[in-house]
């Protein structure tokens, strides 16, 4: 990103430095690191992994790739919903071992069609849903078909 307080679009990182950052990254034993990505009213949207990969792939084309610990393959977010995360802003924390992504959402973040996959609070009465969903996944993924 060019300007940090204007959230002006993300300018790619190029090598030497992108291997240089990179380096200092702390990945865990799986060779993950969380992200929590946040839109520019720093409201927290999700919280997905990146391995190396994903990472490197993020801060180049500023277009938000993850790490699928499901399926064991990248994730470029939005691929199959069209829900994409254009990156404005990246850092990480104290131990460098948690990235926080500040980042344009193109509609909802969440897979069950929520702004943000943070909606259940917990609460002394119980969990309580504080959203409900703007689209419904079925419309986001397109209906599943039993074979």
């Amino acid at each position: 990103m060019t300007q940090l307080d204007n959230k002006v679009e993300w300018a790619p990182i190029a090598t030497p430095i992108l291997t240089e950052l990179l380096g200092k990254v702390r990945f865990n034993e799986q060779g993950l690191i969380s992200a929590i990505a946040q839109d520019e009213s720093r409201n927290v949207l999700m919280l997905a992994w990146m391995n190396r990969e994903a990472l490197a792939e993020t801060l180049t084309t500023g277009r938000v790739c993850y790490y699928s610990r499901s399926r064991k393959t990248l994730w470029r977010k939005g691929e199959s919903s069209g829900q994409v995360q254009h990156l404005l802003a990246a850092a990480l924390d104290c131990d460098l071992d948690c990235l926080l992504l500040t980042i344009k959402q193109k509609g909802v973040a969440c897979h069950t069609g929520r702004r943000s996959c943070f909606y259940n609070a917990l609460t002394p009465t119980g969990l309580i849903e504080l959203t409900e969903p703007d689209i419904t996944p079925d419309a986001l993924y397109g209906a599943k078909t039993s074979s």
